[in-house]
């Protein structure tokens, strides 16, 4: 018998079909399809170099809400600056910080809040939305949705061409997910982005994201290694004088 490991031959495919086919050991071709994360390292690693535009990303992480702008907002800015409508949020669990979100390129007027606890109701918020031929992207906290459930999302986002991403905590690691992407996020400081499922050969090692903007980052680096690094400072010990508790303590 052959070895396990032993070339598959694949005939030849007419018509130019072979373009269409993709191969498991290699990442999926999503042609113009998708928005770059702003995020190189994590570009590189993702089918098309970016955020799918029809298909749902699942973003699983421990503390809801945590590293979410950080891991997104260069995207979200792309598609907000190629398209009029707003960013729908369904389900946040902290309001956005209006300040900081602009200075990421998310405008506060371009951000939609939905706010219900009631699962059903984000389902069908989330749904609406993606829907909705002005929105720019959907954002929608589901940690209770069903995989069937997910799945009618990731039919609308497909047929609309929505980014969509669902959050969710790392149990759902144990349930099957219609996700395109399927990513696990931790990390204190630097963010680690565990790719757990895409169109491509697994990826056992995390992709790590400087814990601030990149460019930031870069030019903060090119700044230590320009400038000299300052001399020892030196310190004259002051001469010793006796003090009255000194003396008070002596006595003692």
């Amino acid at each position: 018998m052959p070895a396990a490991s032993a070339p598959r031959h694949v005939a030849a495919l007419p018509g130019g079909l072979s373009a269409h086919v993709w191969r498991g050991e290699a990442l999926a071709r999503a042609g113009d399809a998708c928005v770059p994360t702003g995020h190189e390292a994590l570009d590189r690693q993702l089918p098309g170099g970016g955020w799918p535009l029809d298909g749902m990303v699942e973003l699983l992480q421990e503390q809801a809400g945590a590293h979410a702008w950080r891991l997104l907002s260069p995207g979200l800015s792309q598609a907000l600056a190629s398209q009029a409508g707003p960013l729908v949020l369904v389900g946040a669990p902290h309001d956005p910080f209006g300040p900081s979100l602009h200075a990421q390129g998310l405008p506060g007027e371009r951000l939609l809040c939905v706010r219900t606890d009631r699962p059903a109701a984000r389902l069908w918020a989330a749904e609406q939305a993606l829907r909705c031929a002005e929105v720019a992207a959907v954002l929608a906290w589901l940690p209770q949705a069903r995989s069937s459930e997910l799945r009618r999302l990731q039919l609308a986002a497909q047929q609309h061409r929505r980014l969509l991403f669902v959050f969710r905590t790392p149990a759902a690691c144990q349930e099957s997910s219609p996700a395109r992407l399927r990513l696990l996020l931790d990390g204190a400081e630097a963010l680690h982005v565990h790719i757990l499922k895409r169109r491509g050969p697994p990826l056992e090692t995390p992709v790590v994201l400087p814990a601030g903007p990149e460019r930031l980052a870069a030019l903060l680096a090119a700044r230590r290694s320009r400038s000299p690094a300052p001399p020892p400072a030196h310190i004259t010990p002051l001469n010793r004088r006796p003090h009255a508790l000194d003396r008070a303590a002596a006595l003692a």
